[in-house]
């Protein structure tokens, strides 16, 4: 992907990230790690409890969606990082064997007025599955550097 700056954005400007499968094993990997409930670490908890099977962990969710547009190289050359995001939902169980994408929409490209070098992007982001059901989405606020004449 060519270098791309704040300057290069629109607004309406939509992109897809590629797919990714999740395995149990990734699953549990991770909740082990960050997110230890019995219906993510655990299988036959996660049978008994009100989801009936292993689901992801919605941070893994929202980390694997975010990284799949990283992967992209959108951001490369002009991310400084991200004052936060907003309006983050869970909205559909993940589970092991689920192919997720990540589609995001430009809303807002706003230049600092006190800092001419940069300016805020907001995205808003929708993470699905494989049968195109939304399963997380959020606005996010990128930091990016703007092309110098």
């Amino acid at each position: 992907m060519s270098e791309r700056y704040l300057d290069d954005f629109a607004v309406g400007e939509r992109f897809v990230t590629r797919g990714v499968t999740l395995t149990e094993s990734m699953i549990v990997g991770f909740a082990l790690t960050y997110d230890p409930q019995p219906f993510h670490i655990d299988a036959e908890a996660a049978r008994q409890s009100t989801y009936g099977g292993l689901i992801a962990s919605g941070f893994q969710t929202l980390a694997l969606g975010f990284r799949m547009v990283l992967e992209t190289g959108i951001f490369r050359a002009a991310s400084m990082g991200s004052p936060g995001f907003d309006e983050l939902r869970w909205l559909r169980p993940v589970r092991p064997g689920d192919t997720l994408r990540t589609e995001a929409e430009v809303r807002e490209n706003t230049p600092s007025r006190s800092k001419p070098d940069r300016g805020v992007l907001r995205v808003a982001y929708r993470i699905k599955n494989q049968r195109d059901e939304e399963v997380l989405s959020f606005l996010s606020m990128h930091l990016l550097k703007r092309r110098l004449p």
